[in-house]
């Protein structure tokens, strides 16, 4: 595995997955900030809950879900967590699905839901992988949003992969108490015909994009425990 330079006072968590044997690996063990990542989270929540009522995704829904996590758009985002009933239904979802040290966050403050990248790791395998709480169809249509982010937030865990081979969703949020940021991304990327499901969580960034580089780097790290020559430098 390539090493990382963590900038002093920043904090970086990584695993990964090889999709086709099951195999992982982990860094750091701390519980994050979400930001925006959460909004895979609502999204499979949401998803969910049609199930169980067997309906599909009503007009408006499906606009919020696109924009949600397409353009992370926020208000989009809370119109969801609403639906889904906040923090309860979001924590109830999370527990179906095995996320053990995920909590929603309080007072509507989705962004500030704390998470691990193990759990991380866990969601992304019920998208991803084949054994899942959620159906096909809904599998298939979060893969389909999160592979089509809006160009300008096609960064973080794509960085490992070959070309454009991504899904993925990233989340960001300078945090008012301290002036720094939370940077985080998971996915899942193609490595030579191989995927893997990456997330990256960190805190304590100078800025957004010493956060981004940060992201990055632990993404084609991790990635390089199984397909080597992801380590290259971000081109």
């Amino acid at each position: 595995m390539e090493s990382v330079t963590v900038p002093s006072g920043a904090r970086v968590s990584a695993a990964v997955r090889d999709l086709a044997s099951g195999a992982g690996a982990a860094y750091g063990d701390g519980a994050f900030d979400t930001a925006s990542v959460v909004k895979v989270g609502i999204l499979a929540a949401l998803l969910l809950q049609t199930q169980d009522a067997g309906r599909c995704l009503t007009a408006a829904e499906k606009t919020y879900a696109t924009d949600m996590i397409g353009r992370s758009d926020n208000a989009s985002a809370t119109a969801l967590w609403h639906v889904i009933g906040g923090a309860a239904g979001l924590d109830a979802a999370h527990r179906r699905l095995g996320l053990t040290r995920t909590t929603a966050g309080g007072d509507g403050l989705w962004g500030l839901t704390r998470t691990t990248a193990a759990d991380q790791l866990t969601l992304l395998q019920h998208v991803f992988g084949d054994d899942s709480r959620l159906e096909a169809a809904s599998r298939e249509y979060v893969r389909e949003l999160m592979g089509a982010v809006e160009s300008g937030q096609r960064w973080g865990v794509s960085a490992a992969a070959d070309g454009c081979a991504s899904a993925l969703k990233n989340g960001w949020l300078p945090r008012s108490t301290t002036g720094l940021w939370v940077v985080n991304s998971i996915g899942c990327v193609t490595v030579d015909g191989t995927g893997y499901l990456v997330a990256v969580l960190s805190n304590g960034s100078a800025s957004l994009e010493d956060g981004v580089s940060l992201v990055e780097a632990a993404a084609r790290a991790a990635v390089s425990v199984f397909a080597p020559g992801s380590a290259r430098p971000a081109g």
